[in-house]
């Protein structure tokens, strides 16, 4: 159903069919579109990264942040943690087959940005 907005008589307008839970492109961004998410996705597309190289990728995020959004994303299926060594401890993340499709949409957006030059307002 496609939700539609009516105006009565009086001017007043109000939605019929209106959506009752997120439509397919919100639950996309929301799976996606966290802080850094989008990021850590688009530098997993070449393979395994170990934390500590992800991190200086990611030079504006904090350890702790990079943490939650990778917990978050490998929750949600995305993304692949291996420990490759206890003392001291070394971890890699790398992108699942679910992860894998998402990077056609962030390189769609990615060039959209850089197309329009789009800049962040301070």
């Amino acid at each position: 159903m496609t939700a539609k907005v009516e105006t009565d008589s009086c001017g007043r307008k109000s939605a019929t069919n209106a959506c009752t839970e997120p439509c397919a492109i919100e639950r996309a961004m929301r799976l996606i579109g966290g802080k850094w998410k989008g990021s850590i996705i688009y530098h997993l597309k070449d393979g395994p990264v170990r934390f500590n190289d992800l991190a200086r990728q990611l030079g504006g995020a904090s350890k702790k942040m990079i943490d939650q959004r990778l917990k978050e994303l490998e929750s949600e299926g995305m993304v692949l943690r291996q420990v490759i060594s206890d003392r001291p401890i070394a971890v890699s993340y790398e992108l699942t087959e679910f992860g894998q499709s998402a990077l056609k949409i962030l390189d769609d957006l990615r060039n959209w940005s850089e197309t329009h030059q789009i800049e962040l307002k301070k």
